[in-house]
């Protein structure tokens, strides 16, 4: 009743607003008009007036922003986001970007922690100057065949974390996990389900039948769409399309050409995916993806409302956050014009945070428990040795399967022919033919599994990173020979995590990423120029790839298609079966 009191007393003049933002242009998500000298008086952290004449809630402690000749929105919403970045810094950039919500994926530090790294993140998120929901982890097991053991969370960890205020939904949830009707994950939905709480989808390719089955399931979003065919299908089916561009894939200009339909993008909504320092750093966050999304042809208040309204609704929080209405928190932006989303204010819960481009607020500092700061575990160094490829008593040359880049996260099978010297099968250069191995580093095994890869297109060192998209995120390195892979890999020990190129047993480039080991710490700027540093090294030491790291964390990834290098050695997820290197 506390709350509820200040807000009727405030819109009726009965005691004075904290803040007012006075006679701007009002864009008015729910109906899509723009109200001309339109205000808005803040109470506390939430909305209590918005109308033409909102003098009678000014007193003489007010704040007013006089917003004449501007426009006013609501904060924007990041629906879908995993962070590879501590909240606390992540926040200086995010908040002037206009982004005040945010919709936080919990797996990724569950699948190296469990359950408390999920809770680490939900911890460091209460109290911030913007908002955090997390995403449940959904219960993913690697197929059967690959017998990898327990999960890391399980399913009573998932429930535990469903029934906290905090957590909006289960995360995305893999569209074979529910076709192939895996127990765990089916029991997970439900649970979910029952507790109110969204199902976040991730329906990578699939189409017909299947996609139908998926929806039936009552997954209710999809971030996955790649073209507009595929957007239009899933909006056609009911689904929160979420069109993402972000640092892990950009797909706004693709799936744009669904403009082209005569159709109602209530459901669309704009994500990220994630950013990496470089591109918060030198774009910031939600208000760089809009305007993209103006720039493109989208309608203004579409866009925006695609990174507002939509967003709120889809999780059904669109009674608290996503328009600026009586009762709602006040996440408010000042924009000079609609022609350029540049926020001058930002308001978030009430508070002013950004004014006239100036930051205003300090985010809460984050702290990690040595959990997740120790999180990369192996129980010796590591020598040329472990990486060593035996020729099983061959001479001369052998035939191998190696995997092939075809996209920089999808590979094929490739059989190569490479020279055997002391009963070690050899890369090849000049065939672009590389060792890669994973190392296990959450259970301190340290076990290393090699084979081979084309597309690297390394010409000297090494490589590796200690984060990748597979339970337990064991470490990944590539190199031209075995000298270079041991010493990128005992560097990424010793920083506890980060990227590392080498060169004769020299670093070339290297960013630390301490938490949980994927996660950056510290000032965002040293961080975006380590990640440049490392894109420039990985291209003078001959690698043609945009991205690489990109290519070499989705290595070990048994949920995308087709030839991957797993703990348990290679394996054609195509054909569900485990395959020996060696070609007979």
């Amino acid at each position: 009743m506390d709350d509820i009191r200040p807000l009727v007393r405030v819109a009726l003049g009965k005691e004075k607003a904290d803040v007012v933002i006075k006679g701007g242009d009002l864009v008015n998500v729910y109906t899509g008009e723009i109200l001309k000298n339109h205000s808005v008086s803040i109470k506390g952290g939430k909305i209590a007036f918005v109308g033409k004449d909102a003098d009678h809630t000014i007193g003489p402690n007010t704040r007013t922003i006089d917003s004449s000749g501007k426009v006013i929105v609501p904060g924007f919403i990041d629906g879908h986001f995993h962070a590879s970045i501590s909240l606390d810094e992540l926040l200086k950039y995010s908040l002037p970007s206009g982004t005040t919500t945010i919709f936080v994926e919990l797996v990724d530090l569950a699948t190296i922690v469990g359950y408390s790294g999920a809770v680490t993140l939900l911890d460091n998120a209460r109290g911030q100057p913007g908002k955090f929901f997390g995403l449940a982890p959904s219960y993913y097991t690697v197929p059967p065949f690959l017998q990898a053991g327990e999960p890391v969370i399980s399913g009573e960890d998932v429930g535990r974390l469903l029934q906290r205020e905090d957590v909006a939904g289960l995360g995305e949830t893999l569209w074979t996990s529910v076709v192939n009707e895996e127990d765990e994950t089916i029991q997970n939905m439900v649970m979910a389900t029952k507790m109110k709480k969204t199902l976040e989808g991730h329906a990578s390719g699939v189409k017909g039948n299947n996609l139908v089955a998926y929806v039936a399931s009552g997954i209710s979003s999809c971030h996955e769409s790649i073209r507009a065919e595929e957007a239009l299908e899933r909006l056609r089916l009911g689904l929160h399309v979420m069109i993402r561009e972000g640092s892990i894939r950009r797909d706004l200009a693709a799936v744009a050409k669904i403009l082209d339909e005569a159709i109602d993008f209530r459901r669309l909504v704009l994500v990220t995916d994630g950013l990496n320092a470089e591109d918060l750093f030198h774009n910031g966050h939600m208000a760089h993806v809009v305007q993209k999304a103006m720039d493109l042809g989208f309608p203004p208040v579409e866009a925006i409302r695609m990174a507002t309204l939509n967003v709120a609704e889809h999780f059904g929080m669109d009674n608290v956050i996503g328009g600026i209405a009586p009762g709602r928190y006040a996440d408010i932006l000042v924009l000079p014009s609609l022609d350029r989303i540049d926020c001058e204010y930002v308001i978030s819960n009430g508070r002013v945070v950004v004014d006239n481009k100036k930051s205003l607020v300090q985010p809460k500092e984050c702290v990690y428990p040595e959990s997740v700061t120790m999180s990369v575990r192996v129980p010796r160094n590591l020598v040329p040795e472990d990486f060593r490829i035996p020729a099983n008593g061959r001479t001369g040359e052998v035939v191998v399967r190696a995997l092939k880049l075809v996209s920089e996260v999808i590979t094929e099978q490739h059989h190569a022919r490479l020279p055997v010297r002391g009963n070690s099968i050899m890369g090849d250069l000049q065939k672009d033919v590389l060792k890669v191995s994973i190392i296990e580093r959450r259970n301190n095994t340290g076990k290393v599994v090699s084979g081979f890869i084309q597309g690297i297109g390394l010409k000297s060192g090494a490589c590796a990173c200690s984060y990748s998209w597979e339970i337990g995120s064991p470490m990944v390195v590539t190199g031209v020979n075995e000298s270079d892979m041991a010493f990128a890999v005992n560097r990424l020990v010793e920083l506890q995590g980060g990227l590392v190129v080498c060169k004769d047993q020299q670093i070339t480039a290297e960013v630390s990423l301490p938490i949980g080991g994927y996660i950056t710490k510290g000032p965002l700027s040293e961080a975006a120029e380590g990640l440049e540093r490392v894109r420039q090294a990985m291209k003078d030491q001959g690698s043609p790839l945009t991205n690489p790291f990109l290519s070499l964390q989705t290595i070990p990834g048994t949920f995308l298609p087709f030839f991957r290098i797993t703990n348990q050695g290679l394996v054609d997820m195509k054909r569900r079966r485990l395959l020996d290197i060696i070609v007979e």
